[in-house]
């Protein structure tokens, strides 16, 4: 939900179609990547949900699609943006609970549009802040932080190790980078982000509401359209797929901790689950140690899964880059028993089945019955 009038609306879908006094669960950036297979969860238990998204983000109108093909009217789309308080209000109001994330993902379009990434990020958070605390219920709101607010960690040590930067503080190296590390913002994606973070934590402690937050690492997995500036694992897959050069900033040797959906997932609901003692808190989401991997090795592997070398371009550096961010989880782990379950290996070859039968359903339905084979 990111660059589109905040007047835009598909027309018929604008309020969800609730039976009187329901309560359902609202993805606030449902249609999205991480929002949909949210929903896909709840709906799979007989969850009503409401999506509530403006649908900005190309390729995001074929997850909605998804979801109402394969859960019907549990579905509740609700096309609005954010930005506007006044559309998002009345969806909000009976909800019970409230998943943010929606939000501008990438960090060089903040550069070339901070305007707009503040009113989405910043703004955009604090009008479903608001839209929480006007229904005067105990809303439960989780929303998506991401690991931008430390900075770019300029100050940590680094040392190379083949084909990866590590830390040169053993603790960091062993455990990752936790939720003691001073915020930092950097970037005006980082601003925007880190400001929505802290009204969110906020909110909990000056009006009482069930906030909480997740600092999320780089998550990757089926339905993801991953781009060059948001989606990086899915974006070196589809390149891959389709023959084309995978551009590297940098020397390919900086460190992410990347986390499958499906455990992304189980952290938003373990975190609802423990709502009423998790108020006000802030935690780290990532793969941890166990799944940290530079860009190279990524690459490498997916090497592996083709049988074919993969193109690459080189080109400089971005700002905001961090050489090397791996999220401690442990306060999440003791908080609520989540623990990171799909080693990465295992996450990029599923990635990578789902592209191809995504492909394959694709091209069917460009050629109707005719079988395509590539």
């Amino acid at each position: 939900m990111n660059d589109r009038s905040p007047h835009h609306r598909r027309p018929g879908l604008a309020t969800p179609a609730l039976a009187r006094k329901a309560k359902a669960i609202v993805v606030v950036g449902g249609s999205g990547f991480i929002g949909c297979n949210l929903a896909d969860s709840f709906l799979r238990e007989g969850e009503d949900v409401v999506v509530l998204d403006n649908l900005s983000r190309a390729g995001v109108e074929s997850n909605l699609d998804w979801l109402v093909g394969n859960h019907g009217r549990s579905v509740h789309p609700a096309i609005a943006d954010i930005r506007d308080l006044g559309a998002i209000e009345p969806i909000l109001k009976d909800a019970k609970a409230i998943f943010h994330l929606a939000a501008q993902t990438a960090v060089t379009t903040s550069l070339q549009q901070p305007i707009a990434d503040f009113e989405t990020n910043a703004m955009g958070t604090i009008n479903v802040l608001e839209a929480a605390r006007r229904s005067g219920r105990r809303l439960p709101v989780i929303f998506a932080s991401t690991n931008k607010v430390y900075g770019t960690l300029e100050d940590m040590r680094l040392r190379e190790a083949g084909d990866r930067y590590v830390p040169a503080d053993e603790t960091v190296r062993s455990l990752g980078v936790s939720e003691a590390q001073p915020l930092n913002f950097r970037t005006p994606y980082g601003c925007s982000k880190g400001v929505a973070d802290q009204y969110v934590l906020d909110y909990a402690r000056s009006y009482g509401l069930a906030a909480a937050v997740l600092r999320m690492s780089c998550v990757y997995g089926p339905r993801q359209f991953g781009t060059e500036d948001q989606g990086w694992v899915a974006h070196f897959l589809i390149r891959a797929l389709a023959g084309e050069p995978i551009s590297i900033y940098g020397d390919g040797k900086q460190v992410r901790d990347i986390l499958h959906v499906g455990d992304a997932v189980a952290a938003y609901r373990a975190v609802l689950k423990s709502i009423d003692r998790l108020g006000g808190c802030a935690f780290n989401l990532g793969g941890g140690p166990d799944n940290a991997v530079s860009l190279n090795e990524v690459l490498h592997e997916i090497e592996l899964l083709m049988s074919r070398p993969v193109a690459t371009v080189g080109s400089d550096w971005r700002a905001g880059d961090q050489l090397f961010f791996v999220a401690d989880t442990r306060a999440l782990e003791k908080a609520v028993g989540w623990k990171a379950r799909i080693d990465w290996r295992t996450g990029l070859r599923d990635l990578h089945s789902w592209l191809i039968q995504d492909w394959a359903e694709a091209s069917l339905m460009k050629h109707g019955s005719r079988r395509v084979i590539a």
